[in-house]
């Protein structure tokens, strides 16, 4: 590959593209923190310098689909490349209008369009793409592919119909299978149904699911009680894919960061809006503001990103939030053990309920201020057994963060963040210490224009809230 990269790629890496770049379709099926996004900004590159393409589209959820154009295309996408990028609103303002229309200029630019998966349940987003498809030589790609792997959606059925009239097309995610092997069918299909040689999920579902009859009342239907010949299914998948774990990438840093952006909902902004409003009113009639006033200030606009608020009496009240949401979807796409930081007993005790209805009793457990300390040891000792059920481990930095190994996660999730720089650090040692055999990825969950952002940043960068908020009054930087 005569290619000039932007940024060096790992040995993983440049073996995936080597073995994809000039496929029609491709999956790449490599766990969270190998870098598959820049596998696939390097792919479209290669291909737009060899006239195959003109124009990509790139699907993912609402988490992480606007860290395309935020972060990846930025960092890993050639200096060469003339670049347009539109990213997909369905209200758009007259800027984000304008940069969507500017897509169909007729030029040489490389046209990138971002958009969420969800848009292809509404109508708008399917004809806006399908337009876009038309006028375009296209590489399609979804980013975390398990988000269409149900062949009844809406959103499913759509990408299928117009992935059809692109000329190439790429999967991504850590895990396929998240459920079952018939996970894959949707997917494969959307790259080529020829792939898996299988026009309709029911005859693949006969050749993989082992079936019995059942009847319910009047009704009867065929219920899947196991599978079968997936030694065939692996191998027929292996043809058109790359897989590769963490623990196999020896040029990989030990740890790697990510975050995952949460929209707030509707109720979340207005409450937001009036607290950040009485914030900034309540701390500009103080002649001096101190660090405590600040930081409380911002620990309830922060409980409110998180979905929660406290009223008059000290009680919690639920703020809708799709936080919970975006967590479940973060454990869908990792495997192994996993650590979860939650700032507030509020979330920890939301989580833990959430995880007992999903994975089971077993799976999951609480390591906080309420834990008894006859129970702690064991929760320790369950949760570096390999062999145990115990695959979730949901704490906060003040309890769990100080003096325990929890080696056998190689994933960290923060849920919600503590403001104090060193429980951030010490907590994040708790999974990477003597003993860690595999890289660690951590993962921020962080609503933009919030707070949380805020708070993220410092932490990542190593300073101190106490210190930041206070000079020259950038605590109105802050809260504003």
């Amino acid at each position: 590959m005569n290619y000039k990269f932007k940024t060096k790629p790992y040995e993983h890496q440049l073996e995936a593209l080597k073995r994809s770049w000039n496929k029609k379709e491709y999956a790449y099926f490599m766990e969270m923190g190998t870098g598959k996004s820049k596998v696939l900004i390097d792919n479209i590159a290669m291909l737009y310098d060899k006239g195959g393409i003109n124009a990509a589209i790139l699907v993912a959820p609402k988490g992480v689909y606007r860290n395309w154009s935020e972060k990846e295309i930025p960092a890993h996408m050639p200096d060469h490349i003339e670049k347009h990028i539109g990213v997909w609103t369905p209200a758009p303002n007259t800027k984000q209008k304008r940069e969507l229309i500017k897509l169909f200029e007729v030029n040489h630019d490389l046209k990138l369009l971002i958009i969420n998966v969800e848009a292809f349940s509404t109508k708008k987003g399917v004809a806006f793409v399908e337009k876009f498809i038309l006028a375009h030589n296209v590489l399609i790609a979804v980013d975390e592919s398990t988000t269409i792997k149900n062949p009844k959606a809406q959103r499913t059925k759509n990408l299928l119909k117009l992935a059809v009239n692109s000329k190439y097309r790429r999967i991504l995610t850590g895990f396929p299978v998240t459920q079952s092997p018939l996970d894959l069918y949707s997917q494969s299909t959307f790259l080529s149904p020829q792939l898996l040689g299988y026009t309709s999920f029911y005859s693949f579902q006969n050749r993989y699911a082992k079936l019995i009859n059942r009847k319910m009342g009047a009704r009867t239907f065929r219920q899947v009680v196991g599978y079968q010949n997936l030694e065939e299914l692996t191998g027929n998948v292996n043809e058109f894919s790359y897989r590769v774990l963490k623990k196999e990438c020896l040029d990989l840093p030990d740890k790697v960061y990510q975050r995952r952006e949460v929209e707030l909902t509707t109720e979340q902004k207005k409450v937001y809006k009036e607290l950040k409003d009485y914030a900034m009113a309540e701390l500009d009639s103080h002649e001096i503001v101190s660090v405590t006033s600040v930081l409380t200030q911002i620990l309830r606009l922060h409980q409110v990103v998180c979905g929660f608020v406290r009223n008059d009496n000290g009680d919690e009240v639920e703020v809708k939030s799709n936080r919970l949401d975006e967590l479940i979807n973060i454990l869908e796409e990792v495997q192994g053990k996993t650590i979860i930081w939650a700032n507030y007993q509020y979330d920890i005790k939301r989580i833990l309920k959430t995880l007992h209805n999903i994975t089971g009793v077993n799976s999951v457990a609480t390591y906080y201020g309420e834990t008894p300390d006859e129970e702690r040891q064991e929760i320790i000792r369950r949760f570096q057994d390999p062999n145990s059920e115990l695959k979730y481990l949901i704490s906060n930095t003040q309890t769990g963060g100080y003096g325990i190994t929890l080696t056998e996660a190689s994933n960290v999730i923060y849920y919600s963040n503590n403001y104090d720089l060193e429980k951030r650090l010490q907590s994040e040692d708790r999974a990477h210490r003597i003993g860690q055999t595999n890289k660690v990825t951590y993962i921020d969950l962080v609503a933009k224009g919030t707070v949380d952002e805020k708070i993220v940043k410092a932490l990542r960068n190593k300073l101190s809230l106490a210190q930041e908020v206070l000079g020259d009054e950038q605590w109105k930087d802050w809260i504003a």
